[in-house]
């Protein structure tokens, strides 16, 4: 027989079915947390909930508290939560006897009005863990996803973002496109970067700027990624401005740069706008390394490639001409280039015979360079003077991080030497 629903109990009761309906928490899982809140709050008032059956039946909302208490002869009772004496027995039933068990249903409201709300926030706690869970463990599983929500507030570190069932999206200022502009209600796509969750309490990391975002961005574009018949397997970014994507074929009838870019670039047209402009090249790969770098650096044409594949590095050496190209605007295409190849890349111009003079080491310029820069410059592997001057200045304050006024004073006492002779 139910217990008759009462105002506080039925209310606590649709609460959680509400709860339930919004966030597809499975039956067994409801009734689970609802049996252990109604014993958190019995244990807590009579010391102990073992003597208790509590029946929970979230589908028509209602519940059944039973106490079972052993009969014993009257003022014999020494624990009144598990004992009941054989008089107060008999006013229930009036055949019990002494050592019978004696089930009687509770009615909770009549525990006060401080125990129902010691339910009510035991409940809330309750549901607001499992949503905690069911959140992360949802999301979690996509990472590595791209994901859209509604932008809902926009803050100096960072953007807030709303999805379908109201869950909050963090997109840091550090993971946003450098050219994105947001307006409260309008709809942005971000890849699923990471999860944390402190104190049970998950916050979604979201990234625009992930080279991930650029991969699954294809692979929706492009139906041959999504089949398997071509293979993503690089991607470098410098977001909103430029990327570089190695891909490759199993397939011999497929070009799969041909593929990616589309018919006058209709694949990645729409990608580019998503990406606030950003330029895409797409290369071969190559698992030859000195090839790989040759694409990776296009559109300049190398002359030749010294590896050192202990340390990571390969010394590209190319005409003059091809020097600026190599680099790109502000170091940009060396940069993706080391990124995709996952390689130091130093660039040097191409010494033509009868250029050929007597070389000088950095440290005899000591007394006109400062020392920290002769090291900072020896640490690229450049020791000699000519070494540097025909290193490209781009380089030099990139790979050296020097100020452009220090390296171009440098370039000018170097100069200066051979001048002279």
């Amino acid at each position: 027989m139910a217990v008759k629903k009462e105002e506080k109990g039925p209310s606590m009761i649709e609460t959680f079915q509400e709860f339930k309906e919004t966030k597809n928490i499975d039956r067994t899982t409801l009734v689970s947390v609802l049996e252990e809140s109604f014993r958190n709050v019995i244990a807590k008032m009579f010391g102990s909930d073992e003597n208790f059956d509590v029946i929970v039946n979230p589908d028509k909302g209602d519940f059944e508290i039973h106490r079972n208490r052993v009969v014993v002869a009257d003022g014999e009772v020494q624990d009144e939560n598990k004992e009941i004496s054989l008089s107060d027995a008999q006013k229930i039933e009036p055949d019990y006897e002494i050592g019978e068990e004696v089930s009687e249903e509770v009615n909770f409201s009549k525990f006060g009005r401080r125990a129902i709300l010691n339910l009510r926030q035991t409940l809330a706690s309750k549901i607001l863990e499992l949503e905690h869970d069911s959140l992360y463990n949802k999301y979690k599983e996509k990472v590595g996803q791209v994901v859209s929500g509604e932008v809902y507030q926009m803050w100096k570190r960072e953007v807030l973002v709303i999805d379908d069932e109201g869950n909050e999206l963090h997109l840091p200022k550090s993971e946003q496109i450098p050219a994105d502009n947001y307006h409260k209600g309008e709809t942005v796509r971000a890849i699923v970067l990471r999860v944390d969750n402190e104190n049970n309490n998950p916050r979604i990391i979201l990234s625009r700027t992930s080279p991930q975002f650029l991969e699954r961005l294809l692979e929706a574009e492009v139906p041959e990624i999504a089949d398997g018949l071509i293979t993503i397997k690089r991607v470098a970014r410098i977001p909103g401005e430029r990327a570089k994507v190695a891909v490759e074929s199993y397939d011999e009838r497929i070009d799969p740069v041909g593929a990616c870019v589309g018919v006058r670039g209709s694949r990645v047209h729409g990608i580019v706008r998503e990406l606030c402009n950003e330029n895409i090249d797409v290369i071969n790969y190559s698992s030859n390394t000195k090839l790989f770098i040759q694409r990776a650096l296009s559109p300049a044409k190398v002359s030749s490639i010294t590896l050192d594949e202990e340390n990571r590095r390969a010394e590209v050496y190319l005409q003059p001409e091809e020097v600026s190209l190599a680099i790109g605007r502000g170091g940009m295409n060396i940069k993706l280039a080391s990124l995709l190849t996952e390689l130091t890349i130093d660039v040097f111009r191409v010494v033509n015979e009868g250029e050929e003079d007597e070389d000088i080491y950095l440290d005899e310029f000591s007394d006109e360079i400062d020392q920290w820069v002769i090291d900072a410059v020896k640490a690229l592997g450049l020791d000699t003077a000519k070494a540097v001057l025909n290193a490209p200045r781009e380089m030099l304050i990139e790979k050296a991080d020097l100020e452009e006024e220090t390296v171009d004073q440098m370039l000018k006492v170097l100069k200066a030497e051979f001048e002279r002779e």
